[in-house]
């Protein structure tokens, strides 16, 4: 995998914390996401890119373990994949809790992290 193609995987899935960050704003709490369609729709919405940020993560990990690993330990990235695993094969067990939290307390350490490591490949 050429940088280029590192670069832009690191590049969306910044992006789609972005968009997470947004669509999760109108969220209080993890009943929000079930209160009604729009709630719904947004849990929906963010566990898609949560699970294509997995997929990315997924992706990079296989191709290029050395570069995560510069900016964290493999088990971070084991995580990330995981997540994508339960929300890929297990949706209907998806838990608004788990995705809550991830949004409230995960994303900005994900961005910093993804941050890093897009610096090491641009540097």
């Amino acid at each position: 995998m050429d940088r280029r193609d590192v670069a832009e995987l690191l590049e969306f899935i910044l992006h789609s914390v972005e968009l997470i960050e947004k669509r999760f704003e109108a969220i209080d709490c993890p009943s929000d996401f079930l209160a009604d369609d729009a709630g719904l729709e947004k849990l929906d919405s963010i566990s898609m890119r949560l699970q294509s940020i997995g997929e990315a993560v997924k992706s990079l990990s296989k191709r290029s373990p050395d570069l995560l690993e510069t900016a964290a330990p493999r088990d971070y990235w084991s995580q990330i994949v995981r997540t994508r695993e339960i929300i890929s094969h297990h949706y209907i067990d998806l838990d608004s809790e788990i995705i809550y939290d991830i949004c409230e307390n995960e994303l900005k350490e994900l961005e910093r992290t993804i941050r890093r490591v897009l610096a090491n490949v641009n540097g």
